[in-house]
């Protein structure tokens, strides 16, 4: 055999993985395998493969039999709509895709390259964990890989697709990465699987009870999409992809927009005339943005807030806003780590924000003091004030206490503030302030309950609106709702140039 056919016959070796046999199975569990993955995702003949005839090093428990090539892991870069991205597919088909040290090697190249060129990194993760033939140098594996994920994080824009297993120490370098998906019904993540959680608290519970797609969208909040099968989230990550940027010091792509009659009349009835009815907040979203520009990110998670990515006028923002039509948009514990994190990320990376205000306070309650609502509402404080995008603010309704000033307040930084007539910015709702201001007043009434509603509307008519706050210049405009999106785009564009000037430190201390 000539040089040139050896060549081509360990091409053909390594396409095949772990063999026919194994892709069939894999096939036959609803699953595409590592190159067809790759295949979905990036333009049609850009990739380019790194590492192809990479083999592990053991030798104990009989693994000097049993190499492939690429040792359980496609490695490279291509293109997605035009743009450069690396990317590593963790291939099942190899002794479970398990992690041994070259295959870390080559996850952590590929990680290397992207941070130095300035690239997206996307890592599609089937792996049934550590390749425990390996012992410490699978570990010390997944370690250089955290180190890389902690080092490029904010740099580059990281992208996690869990598409099978991922237990163990293999779930930390997702959770280290800007945005998870997860696939239902083939995909899980859990530190510890059901059979150790079995012996240990002698709970019976399955994979996907432990840690499947729905458990991690809803309760936990590691993923922050979900989806129906493979090919739907790798068309979500070219989505995704579409609203942000290469890398920290670059701007996400601006797409065409030829601009018409902007303003949504709509907006106008959008809030209903009681005060404590309820309203969707994705429906005021959906006039203000680009025709179905909005992305929603942790849809199921803390429903009491959205965030997402949209367009106004073809420039990518992100949106921050209270949902009334979930525990009337108060801010909780998880809601607040959940705008946290998203704010931080649209700060890295040169993502404008808009912030859509509905918030009666915080929520009360043991559960919420007991389980740290100071410091993690203090979380969406700092990640607001520390944010130096473009910040606008849009009052819709209410703004109380102590969330008016966390919601991107104008004391806390925010560009401009918009309220709209409607909205109400008091220290609390008017009923339980008059019954603290006058509650000697109303204890001396003949008719309590009279004179209580008495100085509730007292209240009302003095504070419970936006014209204080706009006296004081805290509010930059009162505008009626239906020009809110021509309003934004002319704001977004005469900010876009915005420079912030931060104090010399080695990094902040947000409370964790």
């Amino acid at each position: 055999m000539n040089k040139f056919d050896l060549l081509k016959q360990k091409q053909q070796e390594a396409l095949l993985g772990g063999g026919v046999k194994r892709i069939e199975t894999q096939h036959k569990k609803g699953k595409l395998t590592a190159r067809e993955r790759i295949q979905l995702l990036l333009d049609e003949g850009s990739f380019e493969e790194v590492g192809l005839f990479v083999t592990h090093r053991s030798k104990d428990f009989g693994m000097e039999q049993e190499l492939y090539l690429g040792d359980g892991v496609v490695t490279g870069y291509g293109k997605i709509n035009n743009r450069l991205v690396y990317i590593f597919s963790q291939d099942f088909t190899v002794l479970g895709g398990s992690l041994s040290e070259t295959h870390a090697e080559k996850i952590c190249k590929i990680l290397d390259m992207a941070l130095q060129n300035g690239a997206p990194v996307i890592g599609l993760n089937d792996s049934g964990g550590a390749r425990i033939q390996e012992g410490v140098a699978s570990l010390g594996g997944y370690a250089d890989i955290f180190h890389r994920n902690v080092q490029s994080s904010g740099v580059i824009p990281q992208l996690s697709a869990i598409m099978g297993p991922c237990a163990g120490g293999a779930v930390y370098s997702p959770a280290i990465t800007d945005f998870i998906s997860m696939v239902e019904h083939t995909s899980y993540m859990f530190v510890t699987g059901p059979s150790v959680v079995k012996t240990v608290t002698h709970e019976n519970i399955s994979s996907e009870e432990l840690g499947g797609a729905a458990v991690h969208a809803s309760k936990s909040g590691v993923t922050h999409f979900t989806h129906s099968n493979e090919v739907e989230c790798l068309n979500h990550l070219k989505r995704l992809l579409s609203y942000i940027p290469q890398n920290c010091e670059e701007d996400a792509p601006v797409y065409p927009y030829e601009a018409a009659d902007e303003t949504r009349a709509k907006l106008n009835s959008i809030i209903p005339e009681n005060p404590n009815q309820p309203y969707d907040m994705k429906e005021l979203i959906e006039e203000l943005v680009d025709a179905d520009s909005f992305l929603e990110v942790h849809q199921h998670y803390a429903e009491n807030i959205i965030v997402g990515f949209a367009r106004i006028g073809g420039r990518s923002i992100g949106i921050v806003a209270n949902q009334p039509a979930s525990m009337a948009g108060v801010l909780d514990i998880n809601a607040s780590k959940k705008a946290a994190r998203f704010v931080r990320f649209c700060d890295a990376f040169n993502v404008p924000l808009l912030v859509l205000v509905d918030v009666p306070g915080f929520l009360p309650g043991t559960d919420q003091e007991w389980n740290g609502i100071i410091t993690n509402g203090a979380k969406l404080l700092y990640a607001l004030s520390e944010a130096t995008v473009p910040k606008i603010t849009v009052i819709t309704r209410k703004a109380y206490g102590g969330a008016y000033d966390v919601m991107n307040s104008k004391h806390i930084g925010a560009d401009l503030n918009y309220a709209w007539p409607t909205a109400e910015i008091a220290v609390m709702g008017a009923k339980g302030a008059a019954e603290i201001i006058f509650k000697n007043e109303i204890a001396a009434a003949d008719d309590k309950d009279a004179k209580w509603k008495e100085k509730e509307l007292e209240y009302t008519e003095k504070f419970a609106n936006p014209y204080g706050a706009a006296a004081r210049g805290f509010i930059d405009e009162i505008i009626v709702p239906e020009v809110t999106r021509v309003k934004l785009i002319k704001a977004f564009k005469m900010l876009e140039n915005k420079v912030a000037v931060r104090p010399k430190r080695k990094h902040g201390n947000i409370p964790m």
